[in-house]
């Protein structure tokens, strides 16, 4: 677990992320599945990315790794599904596959994006980026590199999945 990885208690994971401590022991002993905002916290206040996180969570060790074997994470909220594509190396990069339902609305906090940069590449439907104030409409083969930290949403406001990759960079 990596909250124990690192000798942190409970307070202190709550206090560096801004969920509670009910909360995060919920997850832990796996009682609660966290949405993806709250995973976002989470990952925030580790200085991970989500896929890290969840890959770290199921990891599978190699050079290859058989999408049988590609960590899967579903948003009990929203359906929202991640598949960590890339596998577990010294690599500083994260490929992620995201089906974002039809309707679906997803906030991520700045802390989620302070360690590392990403790149967004639409890969079928279309997807309504709020990053801070600005709005960005992407359809399939758009791709946008994100800027400095800030809060964000992604949106599905169409009627039909919208499917996109994410390459996350580590930051060194």
């Amino acid at each position: 677990m990596e909250r124990e990885s690192r000798g942190w208690s409970l307070t202190e994971l709550a206090e560096r992320s801004t969920v509670s401590r009910a909360m995060i022991h919920k997850i832990e002993r796996g009682e609660s599945s966290p949405t993806a905002t709250l995973l976002g916290k989470l990952s925030g206040a580790f200085q991970l990315s989500m896929s890290t996180l969840i890959a770290r969570a199921e990891s599978q060790q190699g050079r290859l790794l058989h999408k049988a074997d590609q960590p899967v994470w579903t948003d009990p909220q929203t359906g929202y599904q991640r598949r960590h594509i890339s596998p577990d190396s010294d690599m500083p990069l994260d490929l992620v596959r995201i089906e974002l339902p039809a309707g679906a609305l997803v906030p991520m906090p700045a802390s989620a994006y302070a360690f590392v940069r990403q790149i967004i590449w639409v890969l079928e439907g279309n997807l309504v980026f709020l990053e801070g104030d600005t709005k960005h409409e992407m359809s399939t083969g758009d791709c946008l590199e994100l800027g400095p930290p800030l809060n964000c949403t992604f949106q599905n406001e169409s009627n039909t999945l919208c499917v996109y990759a994410v390459i996350v960079l580590h930051r060194t």
